[in-house]
C-alpha cells in the first residue's frame, strides 16, 4: 500500500490532535515521523504511532507538557520534559542548543523527562540547516545485553552526527549501538522473517533468529554481535549514550529507562525522571571559514564514492546516501505502508473519529 506524505503528515496529525497535542506540537510530531518513513526508516514511522496512543493511554506521555530549561550555562542547558513527546521535546532542545551555538560557538542540551524521540537523524539535521555540526542521541528501552551478560540493561541508544557539505547533501552517521535496532525486529515480526545470525540472543546467551525472542526472555547483542568481533566496542558505544542522555541529564539510565515497547513495563522506583536525550550544535566557523570547511567536504565525499570496491558494480556509499535516495523516491512515489500498519493506523482513526487513509 503506498501513500503519499502529505496524506500521511496530515493523518498523523490529526492522531495527535486528537490525544490532546497543541496544533504546533502535532505538526511538529508528525513531521518526525514522517522524515523518518520518507527516509527509508520504517520502523520509525507512522508504524510507531500506535505506541505513542498506546502510552498515552497509560498516562505516560503528557500531550500539554510544560517544558522547562532547570539548569544553564552560556554554552550549556537541561531541559525537564514533563513527560511530553520525545518527538516534541527533543526538537525543541535542538533550537536551544543552535542558539547557544550561534552565540558561543557550540551548544549542548541535556534532556530528562522526555519519551521516544524517533529517529536521531532528524534532531541532528535542524542542525545541519543552519550550517551547523549536529549531534543528537538518546537512551532506550533496556533490550540489549553488554557483552559477557545475558541481562538486557542498555537500550539500542542510537547516536546521530551530521556534517554539513557544500554540493552534496550533507553526511549523516545514523545508527544503533546495537547489532541491530528493535525496530527491525518489529519489521521482521510484521513480515513473519526471520532475522539475521547475531543480533539477538535468547535467554540462556545463546544465537537466535526468532525475532520474537525479546519476549521470552532473549536480548539484543552490542554493535558486534561478541567479544571476538568487537561487541565491546559497541557496548562502550551504547554506555555513552546512556551516560550523556541519562546519567548527565537526571533522567533515567539503564534497566530503569521506562520502555517503548508493549511487552514491558516501568521498573519500580526508578532512579531519574523519564527517558534522556543530548542533542548538541557547533558553528563550523568556530574552527575554520565555512566556505572552506564545506569545500574539503565535497573533496572528501568525491575521494570515498571513487575508492576501489571488491565488486566493480557496487560503489562506496556515504552516510545518509541511501536515506537521501529514499525520501526523493518517496515524495514522488508514496510512502510504502505494510498490510499490519496501514490496518493498524485505520484502527486509530476509527477510535478517534479520523478519516481512514
Amino acid at each position: 500500500m503506498l501513500i503519499f506524505a502529505p496524506i500521511l503528515r496530515i493523518f498523523t496529525q490529526n492522531i495527535f490532535t486528537a490525544i490532546g497535542c497543541s496544533e504546533y506540537h502535532a505538526e511538529l510530531a508528525a513531521d518526525v515521523l514522517l522524515k523518518s518513513d520518507l527516509r527509508g526508516i520504517d520502523s520509525h514511522g507512522v508504524a510507531r504511532l500506535s505506541g505513542y496512543v498506546r502510552l498515552w493511554d497509560k498516562g505516560r506521555i503528557n500531550t500539554k507538557p510544560n517544558i522547562q530549561i532547570i539548569h544553564e550555562t552560556p554554552t550549556t542547558a537541561t531541559v525537564d520534559g514533563d513527560a511530553g513527546l520525545g518527538l516534541v521535546v527533543a526538537p525543541l532542545a535542538m533550537d536551544m542548543a543552535i542558539k547557544k551555538a550561534a552565540e558561543y560557538g557550540s551548544g549542548w542540551v541535556s534532556v530528562r523527562n522526555s519519551n521516544h524521540f524517533g529517529i536521531a537523524g532528524y534532531h541532528a539535521l535542524i542542525a545541519v540547516k543552519n550550517h551547523m555540526i549536529g549531534f543528537a542521541m538518546t537512551n532506550a528501552s533496556p533490550l540489549v545485553a553488554p557483552t559477557f551478560s545475558n541481562e538486557p540493561l542498555l537500550g539500542t541508544n542510537p547516536m546521530c552526527y551530521a556534517f554539513p557539505a557544500g554540493k552534496y547533501p550533507p553526511v549523516v552517521i545514523d545508527m544503533a549501538t546495537s547489532a541491530a535496532a528493535n525496530g527491525k525486529l518489529e519489521i521482521a515480526q510484521r513480515s513473519g522473517k526471520q532475522v539475521p545470525e547475531g543480533w539477538i540472543q535468547d535467554a540462556q546467551g545463546q544465537f537466535t533468529t526468532d525475532p520474537h525472542a525479546l519476549k521470552s526472555g532473549g536480548s539484543l547483542l552490542p554493535l558486534g554481535s561478541n567479544r571476538d568481533h568487537g561487541s565491546h566496542k559497541g557496548f562502550g558505544l551504547g554506555a555513552t549514550v546512556d551516560i550523556l542522555s541519562g546519567v548527565l541529564s537526571g533522567a533515567n539510565y539503564g534497566p530503569w529507562v521506562p520502555p517503548f515497547v508493549s511487552f514491558l513495563e516501568p521498573p519500580a522506583n526508578p532512579p531519574g525522571l523519564g527517558l534522556g536525550h543530548f542533542v548538541g550544535a557547533m558553528r563550523v566557523d568556530g574552527f575554520r571559514p565555512l566556505e572552506e570547511f564545506a569545500a574539503d567536504m565535497d573533496n572528501w565525499i568525491e575521494r570515498f564514492k571513487s575508492a576501489t570496491t571488491v565488486d566493480p558494480d557496487q560503489k562506496v556509499i556515504i552516510p545518509g546516501e541511501p536515506e537521501l535516495e529514499a525520501e526523493t523516491d518517496r515524495l514522488i512515489n508514496g510512502i510504502p505502508l505494510v498490510d499490519s500498519v496501514y490496518n493498524d493506523l485505520n484502527e486509530l482513526a476509527a477510535r478517534f473519529g479520523v478519516a481512514n487513509l
